[in-house]
């Protein structure tokens, strides 16, 4: 029996005030699946269908919706965050992760899977998505010297956050209790084999099946095979998500330079405006990196991130242009033809 109130599910000021001049009942959605979501609200699990024109595409787990008597989805509210990235391939389009997180755990591990790059992609994601980063270090009973590790996350930026656990000691996994309790949502991101399902388990209850990573290379198999929205032992809710094999940032130039704030704040020292910190005299950043203070590696790093995030965004933007172009003309067909046949 589900006896959730709308605040225990994360109803905030921010959604009541979208339905001041609303009509609809308030759920929040907990799985999307081809043509129909799953979500939970103050009367239980229910199970919503589309209108119009929607697709399951617009929706992310952890968005809040209205639905009427029907269980029809007549709106979605707008969320406080929301997270996305470039979807993997070649289209250009964005794909939603999940929405109304609070915290995003950025999980990866004390062994080789740990990767200063990618946890700067994870931070600069979460920062371009107002979410709090938490850096998530498991497997720190199989590691010599986890603090090492914790404090090589910390030095990447300063919005860091890190802890180390063993995942499968539920005493350290009741550390992220306060991420993830009464109201609050914490999301869990990283690649397979780094101890996310064994996370989600003991922060719920539940018992989905984990696999063993590969010691050749300490990468994992997949387990999570798609997000979804789980309640947690400390009265809060967990969003977990399949691992990412590929995640490219798109719209995400401010988190970006926020996770890089070291080499930003330089930048505005340089002699020129539109320094690009390689051979330019009176370069600040090249004078750190010549007196030992700044690695060579984490400028390219910012410049990789920079300039793939410039161009997603604009491929994605211009992809949005073209499918408004091609709207705006299907719609001027159809009402030329429409007046034609109430002409004759």
């Amino acid at each position: 029996m589900n006896n959730h109130t709308l605040s225990d599910l994360g109803w905030s000021a921010h959604f009541r005030k979208q339905c001041l001049d609303a009509t609809g009942t308030p759920a929040r959605i907990s799985s999307v699946a081809r043509d129909r979501l799953e979500a939970i609200g103050e009367a239980g699990i229910v199970s919503l269908s589309l209108t119009g024109g929607q697709s399951t595409g617009e929706f992310a787990v952890g968005d809040w919706v209205l639905h009427d008597d029907g269980f029809r989805v007549v709106e979605r509210l707008e969320p406080k965050t929301r997270i996305l990235r470039k979807a993997a391939g070649r289209e250009a389009r964005s794909q939603l992760i999940a929405a109304n997180v609070d915290t995003l755990g950025i999980v990866s591990s004390c062994n080789a899977d740990f990767n200063e790059a990618r946890l700067e992609r994870y931070l600069a994601l979460a920062e371009s998505s107002g979410c709090l980063p938490l850096v998530i270090l498991t497997k720190a009973d199989e590691a010599e010297d986890p603090v090492r590790y914790r404090r090589k996350a910390e030095r990447l930026s300063p919005l860091v956050s890190a802890l180390t656990l063993n995942a499968l000691d539920p005493e350290e996994i009741e550390r992220l209790a306060p991420w993830c309790s009464a109201g609050q949502t914490l999301a869990l991101v990283g690649s397979s084999g780094v101890g996310k399902t064994t996370l989600s388990n003991g922060l719920t209850g539940r018992g989905d099946a984990t696999m063993d990573i590969r010691e050749d290379d300490s990468k994992g198999r997949h387990t999570t095979t798609s997000r979804a929205l789980y309640a947690t032992l400390a009265g809060g809710w967990l969003i977990d998500t399949p691992g990412m094999r590929e995640l490219q940032l798109t719209g995400a130039a401010e988190g970006i330079d926020a996770v890089f704030a070291d080499i930003t704040e330089l930048a505005t020292s340089c002699k020129f405006s539109d320094c690009n910190h390689h051979s330019e005299p009176g370069c600040a950043v090249r004078a750190e990196i010549d007196a030992g203070r700044l690695e060579p590696d984490r400028l390219a790093r910012w410049e990789k991130l920079q300039r793939e995030d410039a161009r997603n965004s604009e491929s994605i933007s211009e992809a949005h242009s073209r499918d408004r172009r091609f709207g705006k003309m299907v719609r001027s067909v159809v009402a030329r033809k429409r007046q034609e046949r109430n002409t004759d």
